[in-house]
């Protein structure tokens, strides 16, 4: 990423971009579920409900008939704006969609709904803004491996995490069918840094990344190298062991 570019988007820590070698491993980790739905959007009227930094909203563009990026933010959309002029940005809130009733095809919420006071209205609204036969995809971390033996995320930004059965009642709840539950899991090559840095590549980064204030001690080259060459294809999207997942994939349908 240029200079110029991330000084145009702050980094919370919590909005992955691309181009950053120390948030490859996220990156590409959210990637890969963008590459996995992709198939659903093709041709379609296209919601990027909470589109971040925007590159997913800039990937759907490829297939997609439209797409609409959508986020609180201001700054954010302005980027999106600036940096993926494929697509159509609005700032809005998620509880309250600017768009009328029937008007998606298809709405993508990515690594979102974990952050949200109030998943239900969301739901709601996408109901009411997607078509028959829309498709609603969701992607969040899975609460069981992301935040383990707690009911209380651990990650500050988040309000309230789910596991595959979690998320499947909460659609079912907000009148939705739910046509895939898959989980995000490493590929083999993950699985190799796994077992190189001692069990968890996760692990490995948060160590460095808690234990070094901006400015003093680089990370390990090695290790960052190891990171900055993770790929999207890195990783395997599929219905086994759900409840062993990294993240939950999910497709709904509005009836």
């Amino acid at each position: 990423m240029s200079t110029s570019r991330a000084e145009a988007l702050h980094l919370t820590g919590e909005r992955t971009v691309p181009g950053i070698a120390e948030e490859n491993y996220w990156f590409r980790r959210h990637e890969a579920a963008y590459h996995a739905l992709l198939p659903w959007c093709a041709g379609a009227v296209v919601l990027e409900a909470g589109c971040g930094e925007g590159y997913g909203a800039g990937l759907i563009a490829s297939t997609a008939k439209a797409v609409l990026a959508l986020d609180y933010d201001q700054p954010t959309t302005e980027h999106v704006a600036r940096r993926y002029p494929q697509v159509w940005t609005v700032r809005g809130n998620l509880v309250r969609l600017p768009l009328r009733d029937g008007a998606a095809d298809v709405i993508t919420n990515f690594q979102v709904i974990e952050h949200l006071w109030d998943q239900g209205a969301f739901l709601a609204e996408c109901l009411r803004v997607l078509r028959p036969g829309g498709r609603l995809l969701v992607t969040t971390p899975n609460r069981i491996t992301f935040t383990p033996d707690s009911d209380t995320p651990l990650n500050p930004f988040h309000t309230r995490e789910l596991s595959a059965d979690e998320l499947d009642s909460l659609l079912r709840e907000a009148g939705f069918a739910v046509e895939l539950m898959h989980g995000l899991h490493h590929g083999p090559g993950v699985r190799e840094l796994d077992a190189r840095y001692g069990g968890s590549i996760i692990d490995a980064q948060l160590e460095v990344v808690m234990g070094h204030l901006p400015g003093q001690a680089p990370w390990p080259p090695e290790l960052l190298a190891d990171v900055a060459a993770i790929r999207a294809a890195d990783f395997e999207i599929h219905g086994e062991r759900v409840d062993e997942s990294l993240d939950l994939v999910a497709v709904a349908v509005r009836p």
